[in-house]
């Protein structure tokens, strides 16, 4: 009996051995083949769990039989999961090759610059927003783009309207009639279709943000002095992308958006179709929309043809139409009488096509054809006012990229028209008619494999009888491959027009007309440098800083003078003088594990120098914070931190208004097809009102104070996020 139990005791510690499996793996890096040392290894649903030690090996003792999931993963390289079947066949060491995120920044061009480089051998300093932070940023503001760009150093979204919330961009202290929007490279929003487009822009199509801040009118002509944003669509992959975004909040608003991709052999196609609607919201109870009550309806469908390996066609509509209604909310309501008759009511309709066709040859040459046509109506309605117009605007441009060993050509020419016409009778009109048209070359060289030079120049002219040269270069240095810096500058113009954030906040009412003989174009010249480090901090940590430092000087700018003419009208007039803005921003980041952390501050001395006086650029914040702080657990659930800053600010009149502080957070955690998500946005309630009321005067007729601060305080809104 007792040789019984011996020999029952020694079959169970056998099979319980071989129930108990032990795996080497060797992690070595794809491109370099070493060895990757301190990668976290895991098996899933289980606490096993090691690192790969200096040599790069990592061993997994005690794995259960059956088919296991190995997850692999370290900060700069593209986590990995590999199923092993236990006990496994060969039990061999096992080499793994892991990817660097590295290499796939290089996979990513960067079309803005009309460069065919990677984003690392780019001599223009480009920051871009894609992948998570752009997902996040979606949930927190589906239906426009306004979020993506308010919490990046050097921006601020600028609201024009107290009661509809219209809104514009700012970078660097500058207006945003200096930014320049585009869609795939193509300019959408400018003049009397820019006053609404950031609240515009739907967000779940997008694939990436580019944003170049300084002077880059050399690239895409007038109205990027202030620099450009690039809003980059996805495109259709051979496996198919169906996603739907359902959203609500506590202002009583609903998002419903859908977004449909796919490739066949020949033909392609996206389509992204969204209905946005808002209830008007009154957030300091005062009796006035603090968010407008609006319905928007946006369809944009992008279909491809591919003629064959190496050419494209393809053909894209983008279309929106919006009712906006803000003002006094019991007339909202439609309770409208004498003592609530106040409103501000925005109509408009978009729509835009754009045509583009890509050859490439064998020799890597490239041959580009782009044009869009936009038409944008628009309509603005108070309760003693009616504005309406109609913009005509259209782009073309052709161009040929080709390489010649270390140095890429590329260059071309565009035509840009843009033609308003005022529909209601006034005894004025604000008619305008512009037309420009350019052509230009770049060259980028790669002078050694430290240094890349970047040049370029740019000839316009316009129906103004302007002309305009304008040279542009930016020099990249690779000093080690931890420590790169970038410097650079060029020349930039924009042509006199109406359409700013000063005749926005007027509804362009007792406006005069500008008189082409007296007013002139702007000039400017920017500059920029920039010192860019990253490294591992304790073999663990990774870490980043940007350090850039900038300056833009703008000559003679069209300003609307504060004292109305003899006939009660304001008038556009060029400032005897400059405007100048310096400042810089710093950008670090660390990331440690499941847990990342980002700091930026901006710091911005923008001042007029008119008629020998200085004075701060009014609405520009001297100093800006931005942190973030998120944590990811097992791919699934991510939530994250938020807390701005803004500095005391100028008033047009020389007031001074105090500073504050924003915070919000976000909690999302994702399924194998869905996700479900909730932000607080602001909760603590920051707000203009909390120091002063939003206006002045009566109810009936309302004077609205300049908008330094948030107007909606706290929001909270959830949803679901469906991919199929």
């Amino acid at each position: 009996m007792k040789t019984f139990f011996l020999v029952l005791a020694l079959l169970f510690s056998i099979g319980f051995a071989f129930a108990q499996n032990t795996l080497k793996l060797t992690l070595k890096d794809n491109s370099t083949n070493e060895p990757i040392r301190f990668a976290s290894v895991s098996i899933l649903k289980t606490n096993i769990v090691t690192k790969s030690d200096s040599t790069g090996v990592a061993i997994l003792d005690n794995v259960p039989d059956g088919r296991q999931t190995v997850l692999l993963s370290l900060i700069g390289y593209r986590s990995k999961e590999i199923q092993y079947d236990f006990p496994i066949a060969d039990i061999s060491e096992q080499i793994i090759l892991m990817d660097s995120e590295a290499q796939d920044m290089e996979e990513v061009v960067i079309t803005a610059t009309r460069s065919s480089r990677a984003i690392s051998d780019i001599p223009t300093r480009v920051e871009t927003i894609g992948g998570e932070e752009l997902d996040e940023k979606i949930t927190m503001q589906p239906a426009n783009a306004k979020m993506i760009l308010t919490e990046s150093t050097g921006i601020q979204t600028q609201q024009t309207s107290a009661t509809s919330a219209n809104a514009s961009i700012r970078i660097q202290g500058l207006d945003g009639k200096y930014t320049q929007l585009l869609k795939d490279g193509f300019p959408l929003y400018s003049g009397f279709s820019g006053g609404l487009s950031l609240v515009q822009i739907p967000p779940l199509d997008l694939k990436r943000v580019e944003v170049i801040k300084g002077a880059t009118s050399t690239l895409y002509g007038g109205g990027a002095i202030a620099g450009l944003i690039n809003f980059i669509t996805k495109e259709p992959t051979d496996e198919r992308g169906l996603s739907f975004l359902l959203n609500g909040n506590i202002t009583n608003a609903a998002d419903f958006s859908g977004f449909y991709s796919q490739k066949f052999k020949r033909t392609g196609i996206t389509v992204y179709a969204a209905q946005n609607i808002q209830a008007a919201y009154d957030a300091d109870k005062d009796g006035l929309s603090d968010i407008p009550k609006f319905s928007r309806f946006t369809l944009n469908p992008k279909f491809f043809y591919y003629i064959n390996p190496s050419a494209i066609l393809s053909f894209g509509l983008n279309s929106s139409f919006e009712d906006r209604l803000g003002g006094d909310m019991i007339l909202i309501e439609n309770k409208a009488s004498n003592e609530h008759s106040y409103f501000e009511k925005n109509r408009s309709s978009r729509i835009s096509s754009q045509l583009k066709f890509e050859k490439h040859f064998v020799d890597e040459s490239v041959f580009f054809f782009k044009n869009s046509i936009g038409i944008f109506n628009r309509s603005i309605r108070k309760s003693d006012y009616y504005f309406s117009g109609k913009q005509l605007s259209s782009f073309s441009e052709l161009s040929y990229l080709f390489n010649t060993g270390k140095s890429e050509w590329i260059f071309g020419g565009n035509l840009w028209t843009d033609n308003f016409q005022q529909d209601n009778a006034t005894p004025y009109s604000l008619n305008n008619n512009l037309f420009v048209g350019g052509a230009f070359i770049q060259n980028s060289l790669k002078a050694s494999e430290k240094f890349i030079i970047e040049s370029g120049l740019r000839v316009d002219g316009t129906n103004e009888n302007d002309f305009f040269i304008l040279p542009r270069i930016s020099v990249l240095y690779k000093i080690t491959p931890k420590f790169t810096s970038r410097i650079g500058g060029g020349l930039g113009y924009k042509t006199p027009t109406l359409f700013s954030e000063e005749a926005e906040e007027r509804s362009f009412r007792d406006i005069q007309p500008l008189d082409l003989s007296r007013v002139r174009s702007e000039k400017s010249i920017g500059m920029n440098f920039d010192l860019n480090y990253k490294t591992r901090l304790f073999e663990t940590v990774s870490f980043s800083i940007n350090q850039m430092f900038f300056y833009t000087r703008l000559n003679r700018p069209l300003i609307l003078d504060n004292i109305p003419l003899s006939n009660g009208r304001y008038e556009f007039t060029n400032a005897e003088g400059y405007l100048d803005s310096k400042g810089f921003e710093t950008n670090v980041r660390l990331r440690y594990d499941d847990i990342s952390l980002y700091c930026g501050y901006t710091f911005i001395d923008a001042i007029r120098h008119f008629n020998s006086t200085k004075v701060i650029n009014p609405l520009t914040a001297r100093n800006r914070i931005y942190t973030t702080l998120s944590y990811e657990w097992d791919e699934r659930l991510i939530a994250s931190y938020e807390l701005f800053y803004t500095g005391r600010q100028t008033l047009s009149n020389g007031e001074t208004r105090p500073d504050y502080w924003v915070m919000g957070a976000s909690v999302q955690y994702r399924f194998k097809h869905f996700s479900l998500f909730v932000n607080a946005e602001n909760f603590t309630d920051t707000r203009q009102t909390r120091h002063e009321s939003i206006y002045t005067g009566s109810l009936q007729n309302p004077q609205f104070k300049e908008i330094w601060a948030p107007t909606d305080g706290f929001v909270f809104n959830g949803g679901i996020k469906i991919n199929l």
